[in-house]
């Protein structure tokens, strides 16, 4: 089983990038599961219904969020569709859910997001116990977890943590492809975070000179989309169908 993960949608524009790119990259790689983390679709901060409506008519099995999540409040209409999962450990009574199981060509596939406590500045419970109370309720033939969050050693702590229990960890939100990919010393597949499907010339996805000047003057200016070429950042994981071990994990950027 191979299973294509899509790096942090940023702006629309990332939307018109996988429509031109993802078909391809499913008919050339036989991808049989496809999940994209889609938090900064719209404007950079969130999704709204047209971004959401847009994402729904192409392949893709799950849309995964994060700290943004809340950041259009269109999302509220479609939360509850079993195609979007947002933080499984946001606070408790939020609407949506933290994950959500497919059934699909004869397998039952969970999705499980979770979000970092470091340095995220978002009111949250513990992703490792709250994973922990995740794995005692789903039954599932494969399980693949999407750890939202800021810091390298808090999203490698989950992957040893969780390796062997699930199938895939893969870390999103830093916007920024790691060198790391690997399978864990019991069959886990994880990489710290897949990349971003946004504007090549820009800081993780904004408009560079608004950085520069929020850097250097330290004044909150407020971000905005950056322009130009967009590339597509994902990774895909191949899954033994005997022993659910991750066999081997592949790259990608377009």
């Amino acid at each position: 089983m191979k299973v294509l993960a899509i790096g942090d949608l940023v702006g629309e524009n990332s939307i018109n990038k996988l429509k031109n790119e993802l078909e391809n990259i499913q008919e050339a790689e036989n991808i049989d599961f496809t999940v994209v983390n889609a938090e900064n679709v719209s404007g950079g901060m969130g999704i709204t219904t047209a971004s959401f409506n847009q994402l729904n008519k192409l392949n893709i099995d799950v849309i995964t969020m994060g700290n943004h999540t809340w950041g259009k409040k269109d999302i509220f209409s479609f939360i509850d569709n079993p195609k979007i999962v947002r933080p499984a450990n946001y606070s408790k009574g939020v609407p949506g859910h933290g994950y959500t199981i497919i059934e699909k060509d004869g397998r039952k596939i969970a999705v499980i997001n979770l979000i970092g406590r470091t340095d995220m500045n978002v009111l949250s419970e513990n992703p490792f116990l709250c994973v922990d109370e995740i794995l005692k309720e789903i039954v599932a033939d494969i399980i693949i977890v999407d750890f939202h969050a800021e810091a390298t050693a808090e999203r490698i702590a989950m992957g040893h943590y969780l390796d062997g229990r699930v199938n895939i960890v893969f870390g999103t939100h830093t916007h920024v492809q790691t060198a790391d990919e690997k399978v864990l010393p019991k069959g886990t597949g994880y990489i710290t975070d897949i990349g971003m499907t946004g504007p090549v010339n820009s800081v993780i996805g904004m408009d560079i000179d608004v950085s520069f000047k929020r850097f250097v003057t330290s004044l909150p200016e407020r971000y905005k989309l950056a322009e130009g070429e967009i590339m597509l950042n994902g990774v895909i994981f191949e899954i033994d169908d005997i022993t659910k071990n991750t066999k081997k994990i592949h790259r990608i950027k377009i």
